[in-house]
């Protein structure tokens, strides 16, 4: 994207939603959650709302409940427990709150990624709107972040067009 097009570009804003039991309790500093927000300002995004907490699906869908239907973000990146771990719950957690799921966003991730590493198919990542607000869950590695976000940054805009009802199925073709 050339900057005069990333400058006539509505700014979107962003919450950033790191899980982690360690980070959650301040023994751990949050590299990844840091690591999107300098990607996504990069990209015209504006990180309005930050906040770290426990692998746990109720703290995980409060936050997620709380961040879309107040309003005040457009989209929201977590970042952890998408993987096969035992205290990875995110995807559930946002299964849990979404009006509408978007497969395509996670799938388009795991295939790209799985060119670089074969682990890619491993992530449970999953992605979808609720109350209007997209929420989209990346890996807890800022190199997980960034490669997933390199795929579909140029994408969001658009989609959150599409979401707020400013462009519709058939302009955007």
């Amino acid at each position: 994207m050339n900057p005069s097009e990333k400058d006539n570009r509505q700014i979107f804003s962003a919450g950033i939603l790191t899980i982690s039991d360690s980070g959650s309790i301040g023994e751990r500093i949050d590299i990844s959650g840091e690591r999107i927000v300098e990607i996504i300002e990069l990209a015209g995004f504006h990180k309005r709302l930050k906040a770290i907490v426990p692998d746990e699906i109720p703290d995980i869908s409060e936050k997620l409940v709380e961040w879309s239907d107040s309003g005040e973000v457009d989209i929201i990146f977590t970042t952890g427990g998408t993987g096969l771990g035992p205290r990875d719950v995110t995807p559930e957690a946002t299964k849990n709150v979404l009006d509408l799921e978007i497969p395509g966003i996670s799938e388009a991730m795991r295939i790209k990624t799985f060119e670089r590493t074969s682990f890619a198919i491993l992530s449970r990542s999953t992605a979808g709107i609720r109350s209007g607000c997209l929420i989209v869950n990346l890996p807890g590695s800022p190199k997980g972040v960034e490669e997933c976000l390199e795929v579909v940054i140029d994408s969001l805009p658009h989609a959150l067009e599409m979401i707020k009802g400013w462009k519709s199925h058939v302009e955007s073709n």
